[in-house]
């Protein structure tokens, strides 16, 4: 690894969306030079992934995932002791009772994808869920935005 990869690797460090374009510019390469680079680099083990960070327009200012869970409880678990422990748990920022297959509808955020495994193995472990089914948000909602305005 040359000079150049090293400023390559610092570039896609702080950006690894940039262009092949972009980093040739930046190094003083031709777009195909550095796309060899940033290929060999890859193929090499120097560059093993890139990463999404998430983030989230939530007042908190917490970054992570925001998901759906739908909880069925245990039989006989009393659904009153379950809002309790719903109520006092930092990453539950709703729940409501619902109709249909399941007891609960929460809507949690959480630092990422082994915060929101954890969650609901405590979930089980902890609050009485049977059943679980989660669905995350790709975005957030427009609060106060029409729903023609949202889809």
């Amino acid at each position: 690894m040359d000079a150049i990869d090293e400023h390559i690797v610092s570039l896609l460090r702080s950006n690894g969306r940039a262009s092949f374009s972009a980093i040739g510019r930046e190094v003083g390469l031709s777009t195909n030079a550095a796309a060899v680079r940033v290929r060999r680099l890859e193929s090499s083990g120097v560059i093993t992934g890139y990463q999404a960070i998430l983030g989230t327009d939530a007042p908190d200012g917490v970054a992570g995932l925001e998901a759906f869970i739908d909880v069925r409880l245990e039989p006989g678990r009393d659904s009153e002791e379950f809002l309790v422990w719903a109520s006092g748990t930092r990453d539950v920022l709703d729940a409501v009772h619902v109709t249909g297959p399941y007891d609960y509808l929460l809507r949690v955020r959480v630092r990422g994808t082994a915060a929101l495994d954890g969650f609901l193995r405590l979930l089980k472990r902890e609050a009485g869920a049977a059943q679980t089914q989660t669905r995350l948000a790709l975005r957030p909602s427009a609060a106060g935005a029409s729903a023609r305005e949202r889809f």
